[in-house]
């Protein structure tokens, strides 16, 4: 087996010390980090600007490593940067091994990622491999080639149906809304054939049938590998292979739009998109220290999920099962118990998740009403407005129990100040692509991409100064801004840090739940290691345990009782 070393220093190894706090389990387990990991989403583009732009960057990133230390995240994962148009916020990538220069430079990804690992805190990027943008240039060497060349090869170029080819290959429609299939205009001027995209018209999606496309993807993952990053987010996981008789489907009109609801659609879940992660496995096995994959896979259960991480495959999937369970005990110890039981069959550790790029903020969320109660996903209209405080009191008891679970857990940028989801946009503010292919019809996913509010006196809350960011910010986060809640010890930011100080310190993330007996329906109450957590998910408080110390509690305890919609952690006087 070869062995690469850190492209920037050869000498450097690359599987370099945690830092001092952490315990000795936490140690001992670094050659296989990402089983106990606490991973800080961070989105580009709203996460600080240091250019003056309107836009975050990396060198923004780069300054407030500092804070992300301070809270006590194991790694960072980094939404899109590469070189790319923006149609789709940079998940339409034209040269996947280079720094859109919005975000700044490879240099200054070079300097983000060391001063990471200063700091002992992991990198992983994200990876689109099932589309690229239209301006990718294989996909513009595609239009300049005829049917049947291997430039087109690349990509999922069809014949339409119809006697003039006029109608699209078949009636698959894109997840963003409308077909999903674009015709072309040939060299010689005359309509051509039709190109597939399972997103926007400007992402075409690539054939992972060819030779071609998966030994690019292999240099691609060696590009960033070389430089030291520490594992690949992977965006469409489930979505590479499609059926290559390329059927009629209509999915269910109620079904989420990125699959995991029943039968698989022939654009999902196929059999032999597996092979091509353990091709990437093998990739990632020629490096020194532990590299990692987590796959972004919408599938129809947490057991076929677990299929994406069997011992040759990826190390980390989403657990999108539990994101899209409501704040409701019974639904809540059945997720947890089918993740458990589903990923440890196949030796791999369950991931939670509760927000991220992608789906309605968790403190917004979790107190939505009506036909689509859980808000995730990219499609219908966007529900009842909650109530906000009941919102921010679930996510934070939410956050509390998922935080003290075995395993993986992500946390999406700002979910540490509570923010919620900005659903009050002005219709000329939005940028995503659903909004504008469905007329303005569906909500998009722009609510949850706002600037961060980082200094509640300064200019756009301290994110930018002198221009408006890309998509405004709400007044009402001035009291969320991170300058206010540090000096707040009541305040949802060092809840955060208490919490993940307190994972940590108990050894949390490597542990083994039992549940224990509550005679409470609202009530979940289970142990990891020496820490007892009682879940109040209901309506009306429910008596504190008797003989335990209070760790801590995501809400002003009532005497001897836990109030609704809070978590509190414990630990018996007697150490058990």
């Amino acid at each position: 087996m070869t062995v690469h070393q850190d492209l920037r220093n050869p000498e450097a190894p690359t599987d370099f010390a945690p830092r001092a706090e952490r315990t000795t389990a936490e140690r001992a387990a670094a050659a296989e980090w990402w089983r106990s990991a606490v991973i800080y989403q961070i989105y580009p583009r709203s996460f600080s600007d240091s250019s003056g732009d309107g836009i975050g960057d990396l060198p923004g990133i780069t300054a407030r490593l500092g804070e992300l230390d301070e809270l006590g995240v194991d790694a960072i994962w980094l939404s899109p940067f590469m070189t790319s148009p923006q149609k789709d916020a940079g998940y339409d990538v034209a040269d996947y091994c280079d720094v859109d220069p919005i975000f700044g430079t490879l240099a200054d990804f070079d300097a983000l990622l060391a001063r990471a690992h200063e700091f002992g805190i992991r990198v992983i990027v994200d990876l689109v491999p099932n589309h690229s943008s239209d301006q990718h240039d294989w996909f513009q060497q595609a239009l300049s080639a005829a049917p049947g060349s291997a430039e087109r090869a690349r990509y999922i170029f069809r014949n339409g149906s119809g006697a003039q080819g006029e109608e699209p290959p078949n009636n698959w429609q894109s997840i963003f809304g409308g077909p999903a299939w674009t015709r072309i205009t040939e060299p010689d001027g005359t309509p051509g054939q039709w190109y597939l995209h399972l997103f926007d018209s400007s992402q075409p999606d690539f054939d992972w049938s060819k030779e071609e496309v998966k030994e690019e993807f292999r240099r691609i993952l060696r590009f960033w590998l070389d430089r030291g990053v520490d594992g690949f987010r992977v965006d469409v996981a489930h979505g590479l292979v499609k059926d290559q008789d390329f059927p009629d489907y209509t999915p269910d009109a109620d079904g989420a739009s990125m699959g995991g609801e029943g039968a698989p659609a022939p654009y999902f879940e196929q059999t032999e998109v597996h092979e091509i992660y353990r091709d990437w496995r093998l990739v990632l096995e020629e490096y020194a220290g532990d590299r990692a994959l987590c796959g972004e896979a919408w599938v129809s259960s947490v057991e076929r999920a677990a299929l994406w991480v069997r011992p040759d495959e990826m190390h980390q999937t989403f657990n999108f099962q539990y994101l899209e369970t409501q704040w409701e005990a019974e639904q809540l110890r059945g997720v947890i118990d089918d993740s458990l039981r589903a990923f440890h069959a196949v030796g791999a550790p369950s991931t939670w998740v509760l927000s991220n790029h992608d789906v309605v903020r968790h403190a917004t969320r979790l107190a939505l009403t009506g036909e689509n109660p859980q808000g995730t996903g990219i499609g219908p209209d966007f529900p009842g407005l909650p109530d906000r405080q009941t919102g921010l009191a679930r996510a934070r008891a939410a956050t509390a129990m998922m935080l003290a679970l075995p395993g993986s857990s992500y946390i999406y940028q700002g979910e540490e100040l509570g923010l919620d989801e900005v659903h009050d946009l002005p219709d000329d503010a939005r940028q995503d692509p659903t909004w504008f292919r469905t007329a303005g019809e569906r909500y998009g996913r722009d609510g949850c991409r706002v600037p961060l509010p980082w200094v509640a006196e300064a200019e756009s809350f301290g994110f930018t100064g002198g221009v408006v960011p890309w998509l405004p910010q709400p007044d009402r986060w001035k009291s969320l801004a991170r300058d206010v809640q540090r000096s707040d010890p009541d305040s949802t930011l060092n809840l955060y840090r208490q919490m993940l100080a307190l994972r940590a310190e108990h050894d949390l993330g490597l542990g083994e739940l039992r549940w224990l007996p509550s005679n409470q329906e609202a009530a979940l109450m289970f142990a990891n290691q020496d820490v007892v957590v009682l879940a109040n998910t209901g309506s009306q408080p429910i008596p504190l345990p008797a003989e335990h110390e209070v760790l801590l509690c995501t809400a002003e305890l009532n005497g001897v009782e836990v109030p609704a919609d809070c978590t509190v952690w414990l630990r018996r006087h007697d150490g058990r």
